[in-house]
C-alpha cells in the first residue's frame, strides 16, 4: 500500500472523535505516540523503535517514538511530535498529522494517545540512545495480513489480560505497541 492509497483509505474511515487538544489534569500519566508511516520504494513502513534495558518503564520493548506529556506540550499532538524529534530525529513539519486513535490504558497506569502521521520526506535518523536502543521500518502490509497478528492470555495480579503481539524478523512487538498496530490494520481494511 502506498500513502495515496492509505490517505484516501484512512480518510474515508475518518474516526469518530476528534484529536484530543488539552490535557485532562493527569498529565503525570499521560503519554502520547507517534504512528510515523513512510513510504519506501512505494510501500508504506511502519517507524517502530526498541527502548533501552535501562529505562524504568517498558525496558527493551519495541514502542513507537513517544513519551510522558510534558509542561511544555499545548497538546497531545505535540507531546506526540515532540517525542519523535528527540527520539528519533524526526522533526514536526515533516510530519502530516492524519489523526489519532482512542487512548489507551497500559497496565503501568499510563493513558497513551496514538497519534498516526505520515512522513512527508526521508530524514536521517538521530538517535537518543538514552530513549532508543534500535529503530527500525517494518512494512505495513505486514501487519495488515492478519495472519502475522495473534492475541494471547497474559495473567497479571490474578487478572487475565487480552494482549496482542506480533513476531516480526529477530523482533518480538506485543502490548500497546501490537494493539494500536492492530487497531490501524483494522481501521484501514473496513474500506
Amino acid at each position: 500500500m502506498d500513502s495515496h492509497s492509505f490517505r484516501t483509505r484512512f480518510k474515508l474511515h475518518q474516526l469518530n472523535h476528534g484529536i484530543p487538544s488539552i490535557l485532562t489534569g493527569r498529565e503525570s500519566l499521560q503519554a502520547a505516540v507517534l504512528i510515523p508511516l513512510i513510504e519506501i520504494e512505494s510501500q508504506l513502513n511502519l517507524i517502530l523503535t526498541q527502548r533501552p534495558m535501562h529505562l524504568r518503564h517498558h525496558p527493551g520493548q519495541i514502542s513507537f517514538p513517544g513519551g510522558k506529556v510534558e509542561q511544555v506540550d499545548s497538546s497531545l499532538v505535540a507531546t506526540a511530535l515532540r517525542e519523535a524529534d528527540e527520539e528519533i530525529g524526526l522533526k514536526a513539519d515533516n510530519v502530516e498529522v492524519l489523526g489519532a486513535f482512542p487512548s489507551h490504558h497500559t497496565m503501568t497506569g499510563f493513558e497513551v494517545t496514538p497519534v498516526i502521521g505520515m512522513v512527508k520526506q526521508p530524514f536521517s535518523m538521530k538517535i537518543d540512545s538514552n530513549e532508543v536502543a534500535d529503530c527500525f521500518t517494518a512494512p505495513l502490509s505486514y501487519f495488515i495480513d492478519s495472519n502475522n497478528r495473534h492475541t494471547v492470555d497474559f495473567q497479571r495480579k490474578g487478572t487475565t489480560h487480552k494482549v496482542h503481539v506480533m513476531p516480526y524478523q529477530d523482533k518480538f512487538i506485543w502490548g500497546i505497541t501490537a494493539a494500536v498496530i492492530n487497531m490501524l490494520c483494522q481501521h484501514i481494511s473496513d474500506s
